[in-house]
């Protein structure tokens, strides 16, 4: 599977201020330090997170709601990067799902 980002100009902005971006990922032990890793080498907060297995569970989907800046481009381009990242792209129906989970721990 090639790695790919939704056309979209501008990340959509989300009641949170975030955008979210969404990944598609080998389901392993490691995958998620993998990623947590990134994100903290590159200064980013990750304001939201959720993931679950897909399909046969060989895989898993995330998302990751992120604070909008100009540095979202240079972000994904350092997840397309990973080894274990099979997709990759801004999401902007994701704010929704993390607007689902607020109510819910609400």
């Amino acid at each position: 599977m090639q790695n790919s980002m939704l056309e979209t100009e501008t990340p959509t902005p989300t009641s949170l201020g975030t955008a979210t971006v969404r990944l598609v990922v080998r389901n392993h032990p490691g995958v998620m330090s993998h990623i947590c890793g990134l994100f903290a080498r590159r200064s980013f907060n990750l304001e939201a997170i959720a993931c679950l297995p897909l399909d046969d569970g060989t895989r898993s989907g995330m998302l990751l709601g992120v604070r909008e800046e100009d540095r979202i481009t240079q972000l994904i381009a350092q997840l397309r990067k990973l080894e274990d990242v099979l997709d990759v792209r801004i999401d902007p129906q994701g704010r929704e799902a993390f607007e689902a989970v607020r109510e819910y721990m609400a």
